[in-house]
């Protein structure tokens, strides 16, 4: 089979798209052809050596896709060849093939694409995790969306607007802001502004917002002060770098709560995971959330998709395709 490997840890030069064995089927596994596969940050730091990888090279990066069930184990009655199947936090998912346990198949509805559940699979359940686990939005709330145009940050933005919440979102650019709010936030203000100051003049009593999603990491403390007192900071990312440490007196003070959140603590079983994915499936039916910029590149050019994500140009998913 094809596959984009590497072999040392470097830049989007060291990956190449060559012919290497097809994946062993081992019991309780499906071999999936993958049709898209969904590219992300996960994937530039393991490239560049900044995660941990088990094993020796070639490396195969990808953990999200879907595609058609080529062989299932002889154990395996509940999934058929031909079978469509969607996956996240599977392995070397960046090849024509790919062995998926069954445990992590998702079955993918006739009516939703092989590039929609690849591209909103991942950064989909994140949304849905920290919207209904990590602070439960009510309608009424008042919600500060880091990262605004990312595609955590869009479906994040769309669900909090489907349960009623207001939203203003952050991001670093003009044109950013203009994706933002495409995506159904109330305002977008700009990194490079006074942005605290500007949530509390946009909050309805002047005071701060109900809850600040913070996938940046190092604006941290920024986010405390734009929360209102018995506000709640929900840290999920440091895109941006590691946040200060935190004074348990300044939470007493303020009684603001800080969580954290990783996807993997809340999706812990095949009928969570085929829940929370068919809820994602049904928000795109019905338009509540809506992906508009996918970016698809073929897995042959699997150096330019990671040259463009890395570049942070790049709007929405990006998708390899076969």
């Amino acid at each position: 089979m094809k596959a984009l490997i590497f072999e040392k840890f470097g830049g989007p030069e060291v990956l190449q798209y060559v012919d290497i064995p097809d994946p062993s089927l081992e019991p309780g596994h499906i071999l999936v052809r993958t049709e898209a596969i969904g590219l992300n940050f996960a994937d530039i730091y393991r490239r560049r050596g900044n995660y941990h990888l088990a094993g020796k090279p070639p490396f195969i990066l990808g953990y999200e896709g879907a595609g058609i069930v080529e062989r299932v184990a002889s154990n395996v009655d509940q999934i058929k060849v031909g079978d469509r199947i969607a996956f996240v936090d599977v392995p070397f998912a960046n090849a024509e093939l790919v062995a998926v346990p069954i445990d992590r198949a998702i079955p993918l509805p006739m009516d939703i694409t092989f590039e929609h559940a690849a591209g909103i699979l991942l950064q989909g359940m994140t949304a849905h995790y920290l919207v209904n686990d990590s602070y439960r939005v009510q309608s009424g709330d008042e919600i500060v969306v880091h990262a605004a145009a990312g595609g955590v940050g869009q479906i994040l933005t769309q669900l909090c607007k489907s349960k009623g919440a207001r939203v203003i979102g952050l991001t670093s650019s003009e044109a950013k802001r203009e994706i933002a709010l495409k995506a159904g936030a109330d305002e977008v203000l700009r990194y490079d502004s006074d942005w605290v100051n500007g949530v509390k003049i946009w909050s309805s009593n002047h005071q701060g917002v109900d809850a600040v999603y913070d996938s940046v990491g190092s604006t941290l403390m920024d986010s405390f002060a734009a929360a209102k007192t018995k506000g709640t900071v929900i840290f999920y990312g440091m895109a941006g770098g590691d946040p200060s440490p935190i004074d348990p007196r300044m939470l007493m003070d303020t009684s603001k709560t800080l969580t954290g959140g990783d996807l993997w603590n809340h999706v812990t079983s095949l009928q969570n995971r085929i829940e929370r994915s068919h809820e994602l499936f049904d928000a795109l039916r019905r338009g509540v959330i809506q992906i508009e910029s996918l970016t698809c590149f073929p897995l042959s050019e699997g150096a330019e998709a990671h040259r463009l994500l890395e570049s942070r140009k790049s709007t929405g998913k990006i998708i390899l395709i076969h």
